[in-house]
Formats: C-alpha cells, structure tokens, sequence
C-alpha cells in the first residue's frame, strides 16, 4: 500500500464535531438514516475526536450503529485524542493542556471503541503535537493498539513535519496522514514546504476547515464570483472543494457542516476540474495581492 493513497478516493470526510448540535440527528434511527445516505452519496469516512461534545458526540454515532448494525461494515471512522479542555481538567488548575502520555491515550483509545460502538477504529490521531510528548512510550501503546485490532492506522492532526518526523522516526508503524488546515482563507502550507513535506513523507493531508470558514461569499469579487459561477456551475461551496481537491496529493476536505445540501454541494465540487488561471485568479482574490 501507498500511503500517500490513504482513504483512496475518497471525495470528502464527513466531520462530526458539531453532531451533538443538531437535534435532529439525536435520535439513533434518524442519524442511521442521515448515515446511510452519506454512504449511498460515496462519503463513507466519518471524522471523530473525544472532545467534540465531550464524547457525545461519539456516544451518539455508536447509538446510531448500534441501532443499524449493517451501516459498520460500509464506513470507516476516524478519531482522535490528545486535547483536555480547561472545564474537564481535573487537577485543579483548569487548564487546557495537551496529553499524549501512553496511559491517557491507551485509556481514550478504550473510551471511544466503547461510545462508538465498535471492536476497532480505522485510524486514530493524535489531535496536537504534545511538548511533553515522550515518543517511545506513546509509540509502543499505539503499536499494542493495532496489534490487538482496536486500530488499524495511526495518524497526527496539526502536526508540522519534523513534529511528525520524530514520530516516525521512533515506530515502525507508518502514519498515514495529517490532519490540519488548508482551504482558500489559508493557504500558507502551499508555500511553506508544508505540502511538499506531506508529499516526500507519504502522508494523506485530511484538510480541516475547507471552507474558508464560510467566508467566500464576503472574500471573493462579486463579479468574479458570478463569473466563476457561470462558467463551472459551482456554488461557493463547490467551488472551495474544487479548488482543494486540485492540490497535489488530493486533499481531502474534512467537511464540518452535516447538512445534505452542503455536503450534496461539496461532492459536486470534488468532481470537477477548475482551469489553471481560474484557480490561481481565486487565489489572489482570496490573498488579496498578485500571484508573485
């Protein structure tokens, strides 16, 4: 296996962070169903963390599974762990800090099988490089993790590259991605040696926030973007995932929003093929200054 062929085709990665927000899709049969029509659409990897409700929102997800068993072997799940919000610190200082010591994350990789309902997750991150990170004993609790089946790949969010190289450089596991920021609004990675990095490295960008934040519709010309929608027949929302999805490596877009026509918009934006100057045009636009 490529590595840098992570996830395949996969057009976009549905993220769950706000799930707990959508009473909606509360009840265990009404998110089966929303589940299942992001399978039948080709969206079949769902993205987690144990802080996104304070782990409701796996707890959510697996009520979901338990209540539709088939949907588990369609989907795959990504989840993370490694970040303590200020309120849930209970040493008295309240204080947010990361945690990526083998014992914490041996526990959160536990707690989430048990909330999501399931024997094993596709890939499990680390959601913030760790100052304190002592990389020999996290690596080896990661290694016993996917020895026993509980995970099948490892992986980091906002890591930059010799954060993620000193991993590697201490297991004999392959990470398979990183998940960290890239759209339109933030497009510092293309021209940093960010990019080039996860190439030469093997690792699939999951890219978050691909949406510049919604912020398009303010940021762009509205001649241009009248004129872009005429020619592609993308919404903004399209638009921006074409843009990323045109990025060597394939980024894929972590996509925030759970609704069925954003996320009907973005797969339409994953299929088509900006021109060359169109996406440099939408690049200066957004940047605000000529392409040098």
């Amino acid at each position: 296996m490529s590595y840098s062929d992570f996830l395949g085709e996969t057009p976009l990665i549905a993220g769950m962070m706000r799930l707990h927000d959508h009473p909606d899709l509360c009840r265990p049969a009404d998110l089966a169903a929303w589940i299942e029509q992001r399978l039948d659409e080709g969206v079949d990897t769902f993205d987690h963390a144990d802080i996104y409700g304070d782990g409701e929102c796996e707890r959510l997800f697996g009520d979901a599974l338990a209540a539709a068993p088939a949907l588990r072997d369609r989907l795959r799940i990504i989840t993370k762990t490694g970040i303590v919000p200020a309120h849930r610190d209970s040493s008295g200082w309240h204080t947010k800090h990361y945690r990526a010591e083998a014992d914490h994350v041996t526990g959160a990789i536990d707690a989430s099988l048990a909330r999501l309902r399931v024997e094993q997750v596709d890939t499990f991150l680390i959601h913030r490089p760790d100052p304190l990170l002592e990389a020999d004993a996290l690596l080896a609790c990661l290694e016993r993790a996917v020895s026993a089946g509980k995970i099948r790949h490892i992986g980091v969010s906002n890591f930059l590259p010799e954060q993620w190289r000193w991993l590697k450089q201490n297991t004999g596991l392959p990470l398979v991605c990183n998940q960290s920021e890239l759209s339109l609004s933030h497009t510092a990675p293309l021209f940093d040696g960010t990019l080039e990095a996860h190439l030469c490295d093997g690792l699939r960008w999951l890219a978050w926030s691909p949406l510049a934040g919604g912020t398009l519709p303010d940021a762009l010309p509205a001649p241009l973007l009248e004129a872009v929608r005429a020619e592609t027949g993308l919404c903004e929302t399209g638009l921006a995932i074409a843009w990323l999805r045109q990025i060597p490596g394939a980024p894929i877009p972590v996509l925030g929003s759970l609704r069925a026509d954003r996320m009907q918009a973005a797969l339409k934006g994953s299929k088509a093929r900006l021109p060359r100057p169109l996406w440099f045009a939408l690049l200066e636009a957004m940047r605000k200054m000529p392409v040098a």
